[in-house]
């Protein structure tokens, strides 16, 4: 499989994710940052290779070709988000925010994503064990949606 192929399909499977839907949805990410952000990251990893910028731009799921201009300043307002991100996180942490029981459903949540990668990472090689292992990860993965889709709803008070 080439290389725009198999980092494509990566893209579509990590994107299309139930989880990472909803967690992209509720961040300060666009689509197309997180697209942009993933390919910067790991496009390398997958193809085992440097890649320069205009050979990143042409691995975006879009059928449009990408200028590396273009890609380039949709990575830098994705950086530019996740920092923010970072630092806004920082902040609450610096005012005491965390020390309250505000944000406790949130890190159950946290713990929860742990949970749920460390079960992906933990798959079985035999076919018995792989079965009960998929049941458990669909339940953490249905635990989390409900969970996520809760929090990211605004309550009234």
């Amino acid at each position: 499989m080439k290389l725009k192929e198999s980092v494509q399909v990566w893209l579509n499977g990590a994107l299309n994710d139930p989880v990472v839907k909803i967690l992209a949805k509720n961040s300060q990410l666009t689509k197309t940052q997180l697209e942009t952000l993933l390919i910067d990251v790991l496009a390398e990893n997958i193809s085992g290779k440097y890649l320069k910028y205009d050979e990143k731009a042409s691995l975006r799921l879009t059928k449009a070709k990408i200028s590396r201009g273009s890609f380039n300043r949709t990575l830098k307002q994705s950086k530019e988000n996740v920092i923010k991100s970072i630092y806004t996180v920082l902040l609450l942490g610096y005012l005491g925010i965390f020390e309250s029981t505000t944000l406790d459903p949130y890190l159950e949540i946290a713990n929860k994503l742990k949970e749920y990668v460390e079960a992906h990472q933990d798959i079985p090689d035999r076919e018995n064990e792989l079965k009960d292992h998929l049941k458990v990860i669909e339940i953490i993965r249905n635990e989390l949606e409900t969970s996520l889709k809760r929090l990211s709803t605004p309550s009234e008070t």
